[in-house]
């Protein structure tokens, strides 16, 4: 439940084309692999006008296409085999291990494994959140993933929603006056409800980063708090920014959703949830069939992008997962000196890789793939945007 409701026109619908109808006979194979890998070259060959969205689609794993002929199946946690034994159990720990200390943790004192991406993880966080704070509120800005209010619905958590700053970020003031509005109405035999705060680390549309430390500090009027830090984008972009954005767990948070897919990139949607190891339940095998302790919240996982997420982040260690970040700073200050010079009236928050302007003609933002809401156009730096793009992207404004 939510305590607003967003409408907007539903996009135009993806065409059904009959030639990709599946039939009752089976289809040549050969004319199947030439039309998938034709698309392939389509969709690589577009990828340098993608400006507008969070996905870097800078990589390549193609050699490890043998990968795709074997299945592998993270059933249950990734420290506990199971029955198949076919698993890619050890590197999904490594990945585990690396985003936790990324985010300010003891790998020893935070219990994670990798998710279908952001959604999913935020679904985890709240759900943690729900067993140990009942009766609190979920509280988020305007300026929060859609998927929060989904994950409350599902977990029938009230949701409310607060106004965010100039600059994108969470009120703390509202909160801490939602809060103790909350507590007033459920005194809950004067302990309070407590709060359930999701701090949103690069916000949609800005790219802002929320401070966990002051929000958990406003929120605590209510009682017990868990913060939630939803850093599918900005995760890895604020451990490594120049400011110094507090948003992990040294900074206060219990819970911590990142991407694979976005500042990392993979062919995939993925991505790591982290939540302190005592706010999740202790291990017990699911079942006798699987042999598998599961706290996840899906049975069967992808192996495949645990092995995908483990390879991009070997290629980079820590050291070059923060140079890759601070080169992508760099062009985004490149893109607001560039959109500057053309008159578009550019934006962007302290450290962040996204750069907000004016809206510009509609061919243009199909040409470059900008994301858009209401006047505001935006493009996000990510690894495989370049300075060339900007600049023709700043042509085609001139000209427009």
């Amino acid at each position: 439940m939510t305590d607003t409701v967003m409408t907007r026109p539903a996009p135009d619908p993806v065409p059904d084309l009959p030639e990709l109808h599946i039939g009752a006979l089976p289809a040549d194979p050969g004319a199947d692999t030439a039309r998938l890998l034709d698309l392939a070259s389509a969709l690589r060959a577009e990828a340098p006008r993608v400006l507008g969205f969070p996905g870097n689609l800078a990589f390549d794993f193609s050699d490890l296409g043998p990968a795709l002929s074997i299945l592998t199946n993270n059933v249950g946690d990734p420290t506990s085999s199971d029955a198949s034994g076919v698993h890619t159990k050890s590197y999904e720990q490594a990945v585990v291990r690396f985003l936790a200390q990324t985010a300010g943790a003891h790998a020893d004192d935070v219990y994670g494994y990798v998710t279908t991406g952001g959604t999913e993880g935020i679904l985890f966080g709240l759900a943690t959140a729900r067993r140990h704070l009942p009766n609190a509120d979920v509280y988020a800005s305007d300026q929060a993933h859609y998927s929060v209010a989904r994950a409350a619905d599902l977990l029938g958590l009230h949701l409310v929603t607060l106004p965010s700053n100039d600059d994108g970020t969470l009120d703390p003031e509202s909160l801490k006056v939602a809060a103790f509005f909350h507590r007033r109405v459920r005194p809950h035999a004067g302990r309070g409800p407590g709060a359930i705060v999701v701090a949103t680390i690069g916000t949609t549309m800005r790219g802002a980063y929320d401070d966990v430390t002051e929000l958990r500090r406003a929120a605590a009027v209510a009682g017990d708090v868990h913060v939630h830090a939803d850093a599918a984008s900005g995760g890895p972009i604020a451990a490594h920014a120049p400011s110094n954005p507090r948003w992990n767990f040294a900074h206060g948070a219990d819970s911590i959703s990142i991407s694979g897919h976005k500042i990392i990139g993979a062919p995939v949607p993925c991505g790591v949830v982290l939540a302190r190891k005592d706010l999740v339940d202790e291990p017990v095998i699911a079942s006798e069939y699987t042999m598998a302790s599961a706290r996840t919240l899906g049975c069967s996982r992808s192996g495949l992008a645990a092995l995908l997420l483990w390879s991009a982040l070997r290629r980079l260690g820590h050291t070059g997962l923060r140079a890759h970040i601070l080169r992508c700073l760099e062009t985004a200050q490149y893109g607001v000196d560039q959109l500057t010079q053309a008159g578009v009236h550019p934006t962007r928050t302290t450290d962040s890789l996204t750069v907000c302007f004016d809206r510009p003609a509609d061919w243009i933002v199909r040409k470059w793939h900008l994301a858009c809401e209401g006047p505001t156009a935006h493009l996000i730096t990510v690894g495989h945007v370049t300075r060339s793009a900007i600049d023709e992207l700043c042509r085609d404004l001139r000209t427009s």
